[in-house]
This record gives C-alpha cells, sequence and structure tokens, in this order.
C-alpha cells in the first residue's frame, strides 16, 4: 500500500485519472441505487402497513381482502434490489450488454437509443456518471492520495445518490443519510477532518438548526417547509466538518435554492405552492465547504471585518 502511495504521489496525474474512471465506474451503479432503492423502501412500506393492518385492524383487512392489501405497487419483478435483476430496457425489457454499460461510453455508442428497439435513454444517467467522475476527480486533485481522498469520495459519492433520489422523490433514505453521519463521527474520534468535540456538536446543531426552522414556519404558517431528511443532512455535515461549517453550509444551500426557486417561479417552471427540494442545496454547499470551507471564511473574515 505504501508503495502505491508512493506512486500516485510521484505522479498526480495517473492518480488522478483513475480516480475519474474509477468514480464513472461507480457513477454507473448510482443510476442504479437513485432508481431502485426508492422502489424496495415503498415496497418495506406497503409490508409494514399490511402488518398492521393484518394485526390492529383486522375488519379493514376483512372489508378490503388480503388479496387487495397485498396487490404489487409496481411493476417490476418480485425480486428487485440493488443486484437482481440486471439492467434491461425499461420496454423491451432488452438485456444491456456489458459493452453498452460502460460510463458514459455506453450511451454514446447508442447513441441516447436502446440497441433493441430505438427507445431513447435518459441524458440523466451519463450525466450522473460524469457529475460523479468530476467531483470525485476534484477530490483527488485537492486531498491527493490519502485517507481524506478516500473518507471524501464515501461522502461525495453518498451525496450523488441522496441528491439524485430526492430530486427524484422528494426523500432522504435513512440507508443513506444516518450512515454517513455515524461514520463522520467516528472519523472523527482521530481528527481526520476535525476534533471530536467540533463534530458531536455539529451533528447536533445541525440537526436542531433546520428542525427549528421548520417548526417555526408550521406554526407561523401551518405548513411544513421541509422533512426530516434535510435536519438529518445538514447534521452529517455537521460530523463530518463541524459545527464551525454550519453557517457557511446554510448560507450557501438557501442563496443557491432561494436564486434557483426564484428562476424556476419566473420562467413558469414551478408554481409559488410547489414544494422543491431542499436536500440537493444542502449536499451541494456542504461538498464546496468540505473542499474550500475554510477559504470562504477565511476570505470573508479578512475583506468583511
Amino acid at each position: 500500500m505504501k508503495e502505491l502511495i508512493t506512486i500516485f504521489t510521484q505522479q498526480p496525474a495517473l492518480f488522478i485519472g483513475l480516480a475519474f474512471i474509477f468514480a464513472a465506474l461507480i457513477g454507473s451503479f448510482l443510476n442504479v441505487v437513485i432508481h431502485r432503492l426508492p422502489v424496495i423502501m415503498k415496497r418495506e412500506w406497503q409490508q409494514e402497513c399490511n402488518q398492521y393492518l393484518n394485526e390492529y385492524q383486522p375488519d379493514i383487512v376483512k372489508q378490503v381482502g388480503e388479496k387487495a392489501l397485498n396487490k404489487p405497487i409496481d411493476n417490476y419483478p418480485d425480486t428487485y434490489n440493488l443486484i437482481v435483476p440486471t439492467s434491461a430496457c425499461p420496454k423491451c425489457n432488452g438485456k444491456i450488454k456489458p459493452w453498452h454499460n460502460l460510463p458514459i461510453i455506453g450511451w454514446l455508442l447508442l447513441k441516447g437509443k436502446c440497441a433493441s428497439c430505438q427507445t431513447s435513454i435518459s441524458a440523466r444517467y451519463p450525466i450522473i456518471e460524469f457529475v460523479t467522475a468530476s467531483l470525485v476527480t476534484a477530490l483527488a486533485w485537492h486531498f491527493g492520495p490519502s485517507l481524506h481522498f478516500v473518507m471524501a469520495t464515501i461522502l461525495t459519492l453518498g451525496l450523488v445518490a441522496l441528491t439524485g433520489i430526492d430530486l427524484d422523490e422528494m426523500l432522504l433514505p435513512d440507508q443513506i443519510t444516518l450512515p454517513l453521519l455515524w461514520l463522520g463521527l467516528l472519523l472523527n474520534l482521530n481528527d481526520v477532518f476535525i476534533d471530536l468535540n467540533s463534530a458531536l456538536i455539529g451533528a447536533a446543531a445541525g440537526y436542531l438548526s433546520l428542525w427549528s426552522v421548520f417548526w417555526l414556519f408550521k406554526l407561523l404558517t401551518g405548513k411544513e417547509g421541509m422533512g426530516y431528511g434535510d435536519f438529518k443532512l445538514m447534521a452529517v455535515f455537521g460530523a463530518w466538518l463541524g459545527w464551525q461549517m454550519l453557517p457557511l453550509v446554510i448560507l450557501l444551500s438557501s442563496a443557491v435554492g432561494a436564486i434557483v426557486g426564484i428562476s424556476m417561479i419566473i420562467t413558469k417552471k414551478l408554481h409559488a405552492n410547489n414544494p422543491i427540494p431542499f436536500g440537493p442545496y444542502i449536499a451541494l454547499a456542504g461538498w464546496i465547504a468540505l473542499i474550500w470551507g475554510q477559504k470562504i471564511v477565511d476570505w470573508y473574515l479578512v475583506n468583511a471585518l
């Protein structure tokens, strides 16, 4: 391992290039996670609801019928997880050949269409692969071959998956946010990114900051302005970066969210009362703080004070 790190240190271009390729491959898998994890979660919710009804509401079960309760909520195969079934065209069910599954390149080779039925394949797949590869490449350039790079990459991959799911489903799954939260705290037992005290306070402050805004907004308007997943994602950044970075993350995410929201309303792509996911803006702001946070804070302190 030390020899490999030495090689990467001496040849940074090789390290950065390999990081891009590796991340593009993982980005291909993240496409699967973004699409399938919500399906898996909804099936689990259905099973939990049915179990509750069978146990506590037998009259409803008799009235509706067990067959109706157990009716599938989607058209996907019974065995459906992050591995099975293998990738296939959703229209003709044609299996995708291995070379067509190559990140970015595969979509270009197919010219954005299924090889069997010529149905268009969404450009979101190569976009997610390219964005993932670009983000991890930036981490490789910034951190070099180090523990910081490995851990920051894990966080970044989780953020990409959370962003995609939130954009699709208005949902930030605990299956991703909670492991990232605990990982950040465990890392900072050894002060990897910040000291443990700052990480613990940051996790609590990150959660409570948005939780407080949520309840204040609800008391004033009677509406829910954001979801609990947003609280947990803010806690993730508090655990990784410490409480000191939370004001920057909140400021950046609010600014970007406001700009995007107002722009969508002006262009009539969004109605004023329609909700928009806030998770992607938190994720972007937190990722910026991960790399440039201290420089931004230092620049502000020098120029504004």
